[in-house]
């Protein structure tokens, strides 16, 4: 057999990892594309033993990345899931913590030029058209990893990276509460169906008999849940104009319980057929969201103050995030102006990653 090399990063994004890629090094065919990241993964297998994945969803994931034609944005970020089982690629949805890294990696890839001290790079989702304007620190104009900043799901520290998400209410179905309504029952349990960065399904952890304090592991071994949740997300998908996602994994599930602390609330996020370890960053958003917006399942859940912008802290299977929400409330109607967060990511390798030649 022989193999083709195609050169690639190999990056830790938030609490998530997978190799970036130039979007030119890569066919434009997507069925083909699809082939050569399912190689390039080793989906297929548990392990993924025979590619570069982890063996889980937040380790399976890949960035493809390009100068940008936009008239905001300095680059292109088109991002595919690959299942860690099953062979499939969903190019539908977009990933945050994978986010993390595109402003380092195009950066090291020489797609744009690094300033000395804060490099700003505008980033649009070629999957969901949204606009994120990410900081990266640049010191003599080299990306520099090392710093004093720790998010819960990593260990130790490295230098922050600020991500602003703009334009992102509706990204992936053109409206922020894509049924029309708050609050929907589905399936026999009520759910606010929302689109912040990232379309999801949100429900009370009490409605499926949950406490949202359950571990991760706890969560995955309740298979019984999740065919139930994937009952519920599936006819939710539907009912938001996104059709059969019986293969997609789009819309996202999540599942929120009250915490008698101001501003906090428990939060369980679902990818979809397996638990989060932590939390995604475009999944914060519209958690945070569904808290601050009334009349959704959240509704009472969380005392909300009247600062502008608000803070939200999720609490999550390995600790909490912090998002910070622009928005107002006119009529009664929540309109979405922005959300921000902090974030780290390190580069772990650089080199070839080889594939079969005849995929």
């Amino acid at each position: 057999m022989t193999q083709t090399g195609i050169p690639f990063f190999f990056m830790r994004g938030g609490t998530s990892r997978g190799p970036y890629f130039r979007r030119s090094d890569l066919p434009e065919d997507q069925d083909q594309l699809a082939r050569i990241l399912i190689a390039a993964v080793g989906s297929g297998h548990p392990l993924n033993i025979d590619g570069i994945g982890g063996g889980n969803a937040v380790t399976t994931k890949v960035a493809m990345l390009s100068a940008s034609d936009d008239d905001w944005a300095d680059i292109d970020y088109f991002f595919a899931q690959v299942s860690v089982e099953t062979q499939l690629v969903d190019f539908k949805p977009t990933c945050g913590n994978i986010l993390s890294g595109v402003g380092p990696a195009a950066i090291e890839m020489g797609l744009m030029p690094a300033t000395d001290g804060i490099t700003e790079v505008k980033i649009r989702s070629v999957n969901t058209g949204a606009r994120v304007l990410a900081r990266v620190q640049t010191p003599s104009g080299a990306v520099r990893y090392d710093g004093t900043t720790s998010i819960d799901g990593v260990p130790g520290s490295a230098a922050p990276i600020e991500l602003n998400f703009m334009d992102v209410a509706g990204s992936s179905t053109g409206a922020f509460l894509p049924t029309g309504k708050p609050k929907d029952r589905i399936e026999g349990i009520d759910v606010t169906c929302i689109d912040v960065a990232m379309p999801m399904v949100i429900a009370r952890a009490s409605d499926f008999g949950l406490t949202g304090t359950e571990s991760r592991e706890a969560l995955d071994a309740n298979r019984d849940f999740f065919d139930r949740m994937e009952a519920v997300r599936l006819a939710a998908a539907q009912k938001m104009g996104m059709g059969d996602c019986s293969e997609s994994v789009t819309p996202k599930f999540g599942l929120l319980a009250p915490l008698p602390h101001d501003g906090h609330i428990l939060a369980r996020y679902f990818m979809p057929w397996d638990t989060h370890p932590t939390m995604a960053v475009t999944g914060s958003q519209a958690m945070a969201s569904c808290a601050l917006t009334p009349g959704t399942i959240a509704d009472g859940m969380m005392s909300v103050s009247d600062e502008r912008p608000a803070k939200v802290i999720l609490h999550h299977p390995m600790g909490e995030m912090l998002v910070v929400v622009d928005y107002d409330i006119v009529d009664g109607v929540f309109q979405h102006h922005s959300a921000g967060l902090i974030r780290t990511a390190r580069k772990l390798a650089e080199g070839q990653l080889f594939v079969p030649s005849d995929l």
